[in-house]
């Protein structure tokens, strides 16, 4: 599998702060944030699947976008894949008719443009060879982290989170982990306001690190903009073994 990094940023203000959007191959979007706007045409064509972590802006803002520019040239609905939770919250309040149509009502019921696909935590999505199983995250919403396995190795994303010992647990339960995705959104002297909105911060990703038994490569997302370099300079001066990287548009990571 190769997952290319449309957008990673914590926020926007330039031509590398897309937000939160991956591309998987070239049919499978893991969220849907503001980077899959730079998509040709022909590649949001090719796009069957959308794996949501949870309903904030940042990581569905390109979502209703996405099935308007391709619903009248597509022959399948567009599937996507979120909890329960999350889907009842877009139908409330982005596909409503007052934001934006409901899709997946139209043409008709029957025959939609797009469907919502409920996957609950531990529950796996095959497709084909590949597999993509929701894992257990906490933040402000209800949420998710994915792992994708190729089948000769596995990713996993952490979505928007808080310190999760569910999520370390799960992780540690992977020893082909090849790539670890995972956020640090603020700098160490904005803990307060990564515990309130429960997101990690630089000694928060160091602790729940220094928790792992298992050594994938970590890349490190979510970054808000404006103090990127001083949350990597805090992660860095650490000398965690892991070596955390930032995350980078553009990347593109095989597993």
């Amino acid at each position: 599998m190769k997952l290319t990094v449309l957008g990673c940023s914590g926020g926007i203000g330039g031509v590398q702060t897309r937000t939160t959007s991956f591309l998987v191959d070239d049919d499978v979007l893991i969220d849907c944030g503001t980077g899959v706007g730079d998509l040709p045409l022909d590649a949001l064509l090719k796009i069957d699947h959308v794996f949501l972590t949870h309903a904030h802006l940042d990581h569905i803002a390109s979502l209703p976008l996405l099935i308007d520019a391709v619903c009248n040239l597509r022959t399948v609905p567009l599937t996507v894949h979120a909890t329960p939770e999350t889907i009842r919250i877009l139908h409330s309040h982005v596909f409503n008719w007052l934001v934006w149509p409901d899709f997946s009502s139209i043409p008709d019921r029957h025959h939609p443009f797009m469907r919502f696909q409920p996957m609950k935590v531990n529950e796996t999505t095959c497709l084909g060879t590949r597999s993509i199983t929701a894992l257990p995250a906490q933040h402000t919403v209800p949420s998710v982290a994915y792992c994708l396995d190729s089948g000769e190795g596995k990713l996993v994303f952490s979505g928007d989170t808080a310190y999760c010992s569910e999520l370390i647990a799960a992780i540690n339960a992977l020893p082909d982990l090849r790539h670890l995705i995972v956020e640090s959104a603020f700098a160490d002297e904005h803990q307060g306001l990564a515990l309130a909105s429960r997101h990690m911060c630089s000694g928060m990703l160091l602790e729940f690190l220094g928790a792992l038994s298992v050594h994938p490569a970590v890349h490190v997302t979510h970054l808000k903009p404006g103090i990127e370099q001083r949350i990597m300079a805090q992660i860095e001066a650490a000398l965690s073994p892991l070596s955390p990287r930032r995350l980078m548009q553009g990347d593109v990571l095989n597993f």
